[in-house]
Parts: C-alpha cells; structure tokens; sequence
C-alpha cells in the first residue's frame, strides 16, 4: 500500500484528521518514564497505544532523536508502531534538502533505515534535491511551502513573476514535482488566509498542517480555508498539545483525551464544511 493510499484510508477508516507529533524532550517527560533504560521509546510507546484508534498519522521529529543521541530510539518507535498499528502511516520529519548525490543518502536513511512512510524536504534547492525522495514512489513526499513559524515570510512571501514564493512552490508540487502522485505540502495553520490560496491552486492535493496547538493555530480556519471538497485532505499535526497533556503517570490517558478532543473539533468544522 503506498503512502497516499495508507493515509486515505487512516482518514477514513479512524475518522480522524489528527496527527500526534512524536517530538519527547527527555527534560519534560514524566517522572514514571524518565528512570527507565528507553525512556524516550517506553514514553512514545505508550502515546501510542493510548491514540492509536483517534489519529491518521504519526510524525517524529527527528531532530528530538538526534539531538538526545536516541536514534535507535526512534527506530524502535518507527517499528513499534509499522509491527503493531500497521494501518496507520508515519511520517518522519527531518526536512532534508540537499544536492543529488547527498539526497539520495537522506531517501535511504528516511525510507530504509528508518522505513518512514513519508518525509519531510526543503524544496530550495529545486528539482534535483527532491528526485531521489520522488523516485520512491510508494512513499511520501511532503514539501515545505508556507511553514507555520513567525519568520517565515522573510523568504517565503517575497514576489517573484506577482507570485509569492510559497505561491511558486506550490505550483511547481503540483505541475512539475508531482509526477509519482505522491507529492504532498506543508501549510502551517498559522496563516489560514494561504492556507486558502493554496488549496485553491491544488484542490486536491494532501496538505500537512503544523501550528494547531501550542502555536496557537486556529481549528476552524483551517478546516474552512483547507479541507478538501470532501472535507478530508488534511494532515492536522499536534505535538506539545497532546503529548506534554499531563505530566503524571496519567500522561498516556491524558494524551488520548487531548487527542479525541482534537479529533471532536476538527470534525464538528468538517460536518459544516461539507455540508
């Protein structure tokens, strides 16, 4: 099953747009975990089985695995959830962006060896950088285009040609890039007025949405400017918000109620939208 059929099908199957990011800073988790030999594996895993039935999607980032010399970690994640919720897909967000020879190491270390079912890129350096994640054609491709963070527009809203950066990037996903059908972008819930002029130039094109949440963006305006005709197409990440709920030996429980909670919101705008 590719990418693109998988999270169709964790859409419809959980009912649930809800992607819990998997970003666990060893400082924040809770004392019951932080004694244990894999404390960042044993905290992920129980965030999992608690929201594995509410979410579509996983997203660990990987820089929170990186930066805590924990890769193995996050290879144990990764497998914990393909072996025992294979339904649901995980995206591994690293957003690599490199030239050739170098991208294709990134594709075999986001697809082999750690078996994400999709990876976030950086498109700035064009074509060539993004080819070898393209080539794999079962997995997913998510490119950055208008990101969630404050600054963003220093690059992103400069106008070339009366078009937006971001505005270019999309078109060039959808007519150029696109060509194994598994091209997805990143639009940050923080600017639901692009989040609208996006979906308009790809209409049907899936979109990963950060910012909801501890960044403060806004559910309804997302599903409004975002959602597909459908009222899917949507990819909503919430990390801190869910998986930082509770800082006791409920934090799995608390976690899955963030989750159903999210899931509830963006469901009762999606019923408006669609009708």
């Amino acid at each position: 099953m590719t990418f693109m059929e998988k999270i169709r099908a964790a859409w419809r199957s959980n009912n649930s747009l809800v992607c819990v990011g998997l970003d666990p800073d060893l400082n924040k988790l809770p004392g019951c975990v932080q004694h244990l030999p894999r404390p960042i594996f044993e905290f992920n895993r129980a965030v999992i089985d608690a929201t594995a039935d509410l979410v579509c999607a996983y997203k660990p980032q990987a820089a929170y695995y990186a930066g805590q010399n924990a890769d193995e970690q996050l290879r144990l994640t990764i497998d914990y959830i393909h072996e025992n919720y294979p339904d649901i897909p995980v995206i591994l967000d690293v957003k690599r962006g490199d030239i050739g020879p170098t991208a294709t190491m990134y594709a075999k270390e986001a697809f082999d060896r750690y078996q994400a079912d999709a990876v976030t890129v950086n498109p700035y350096l064009g074509m060539d950088s993004l080819q070898p994640f393209i080539e794999h054609r079962e997995r997913g491709v998510i490119v950055l285009c208008r990101t969630s963070n404050p600054s963003s527009g220093e690059l992103q809203e400069l106008v070339c040609d009366h078009k937006t950066i971001f505005e270019h990037v999309a078109i060039l996903a959808r007519d150029k890039w696109n060509v194994n059908n598994n091209i997805l972008l990143v639009i940050g819930a923080t600017f639901p007025d692009e989040l609208a002029k996006i979906r308009k130039l790809c209409p049907d094109m899936p979109f990963l949405v950060p910012g909801v949440g501890a960044q403060g963006g806004d559910v309804k305006k997302v599903i409004e400017n975002g959602a597909t005709a459908d009222g899917i197409g949507l990819i909503i990440n919430s990390s801190r918000g869910i998986i930082y709920a509770d800082n006791t030996e409920n934090f799995a429980a608390a976690a899955a109620a963030a989750t159903d909670e999210l899931r509830h919101t963006i469901n009762q705008y999606r019923k408006n939208h669609k009708s």
